[in-house]
């Protein structure tokens, strides 16, 4: 099994690459805003239940894939609600069931991050779309402890290649072979 685990600030690209992927070798897209959105209909961003059921789903989903031999792409932007330790202990849930994570940065600069924030196709999910918000985020985030490092395989420079060279960047990179399309439905 093999987690490519891309990770970067909002609007880098880390949604459109995951699906190029996806389209390319077939594997599963488990994005940061399906669980996100989830949390959100019920708990406040942020709050004591959304950090801990949030970080709970990711690793379930992890092992589960793991175990059962899916291949996932999985977007994650860093951000300081995120419990310290969180990739290191997403690669301990996929590395106990015999799989293996790819982490990949995704690079934006900050001209083409505000470009990109209030594209339409940000509206999808309940996804930061708007460059006030953004702004502000930066700021405060200026003045705060660092969000944690996480060491990359591999960093992609989004501004540079386009969605469809990264997704082969990382293919070629980690030398990933198509899976076998699962079924959403019995009987698909």
């Amino acid at each position: 099994m093999e987690l490519v685990f891309l990770f970067g600030a909002a609007a880098a690209g880390k949604l459109t690459v995951a699906r190029e992927l996806a389209a390319r070798i077939h594997f599963g897209v488990f994005h940061n805003h399906l669980i996100v959105d989830a949390l959100t209909a019920v708990f406040t961003f942020g709050s004591p239940p959304f950090v801990r059921l949030r970080e709970e789903f990711w690793l379930a989903t992890f092992a589960e894939a793991a175990a059962s031999g899916t291949d996932l792409v999985f977007t994650f932007a860093p951000e300081p609600t995120v419990e310290a330790g969180f990739p290191g202990r997403a690669r301990q849930a996929v590395e106990e069931a015999g799989g293996h994570v790819r982490f990949v940065r995704l690079d934006v600069g900050d001209d083409e991050q505000e470009r990109r924030i209030e594209d339409p196709s940000r509206s999808e999910f309940a996804k930061l779309n708007d460059l006030p918000t953004l702004r502000r985020m930066r700021e405060r985030e200026a003045g705060s402890p660092a969000t944690e490092t996480i060491p990359a395989d591999l960093s992609i420079d989004t501004e540079r290649f386009a969605p469809a060279e990264a997704a082969q960047l990382i293919i070629d990179a980690f030398a990933l072979r198509p899976a076998t399309p699962h079924a959403r439905y019995p009987g698909d």
